[in-house]
């Protein structure tokens, strides 16, 4: 049965990490209720087998959300072609490697914080001003349960969650008389690809933690998602949105 909820019609949603796993499942969910999206990733070959399944109206563009100068072109060139950026939702996102403060490795410690927390502002510095423009816009931003609670063996992983928490706090309050909002959800372990970057030792830890003894899928972050990113969601920005299985203790 086709979905007859058209919560998005006329409004572009740019969805980074939108070629697979929580990213794409919200494309579908944003394009099943009468939106557009573009999708950013880093996998051109993703992107077009995404936009095969979505249909011809979805843009798709191949950057790294680490360089500024690529977001600052994606987000002109996006709104060029679609005429306006309606929601901006930030799903990209790397674990980077299982190991103590004292052994991590520098270079990938930045690595996680370039894509995690750099990319993520790039992305919200350069959609935000197409925004203000139209003077409406909703920004979810994809943290974790770990930069709420940190999680051991993932320091850069916690550490750069925890900073999208308090970039998504500080710009929601900016941006109260703009006609945006900008919340945060904060999962915990989902079943998506990016389990595959994990040692297995560290799925089990994972799965300990959370009380309904499952992991979330992503069919139930992108309804989370999806109303976050609605009309629907006018009277709330700066928030933290839990989807842990009763994991978050605050």
């Amino acid at each position: 049965m086709a979905n007859t909820i058209r919560r998005y019609e006329g409004r572009h949603a740019v969805i980074t990490g939108g070629a697979s796993g929580i990213g794409y499942r919200t494309a579908e969910r944003i394009v099943s209720e009468g939106g557009t999206v573009s999708l950013w990733d880093v996998d051109a070959a993703r992107i077009e087998e995404a936009r095969s399944k979505l249909g011809n109206d979805t843009h798709g563009l191949a950057l790294d959300v680490s360089d500024p100068a690529q977001v600052e072109k994606a987000a002109r060139d996006t709104a060029a072609s679609s005429g306006k950026i309606d929601i901006l939702i930030c799903s990209a996102g790397i674990t980077g490697p299982n190991a103590k403060v004292a052994d991590y490795p520098i270079d990938q410690w930045k690595r996680v914080f370039d894509i995690n927390v750099n990319g993520l502002f790039y992305c919200n510095r350069f959609v935000v001003p197409f925004m203000q423009k139209n003077g409406y816009g909703r920004i979810v931003n994809v943290a974790s349960i770990a930069g709420k609670e940190g999680n051991p063996n993932a320091s850069a992983y916690s550490a750069s969650k925890a900073a999208v928490i308090g970039l998504t706090k500080s710009l929601g309050k900016e941006l109260v008389h703009d006609g945006i909002t900008v919340n945060a959800i904060t999962p915990a372990t989902v079943d998506t690809p990016i389990l595959q970057q994990l040692k297995p030792e560290f799925i089990d830890y994972m799965l300990s933690k959370i009380p309904m003894q499952r992991f979330g899928t992503v069919d139930e972050l992108a309804s989370l998602i999806s109303w976050i990113a609605s009309e629907e969601c006018s009277f709330t920005t700066g928030a933290v949105f839990d989807i842990s299985g009763g994991r978050a203790t605050y």
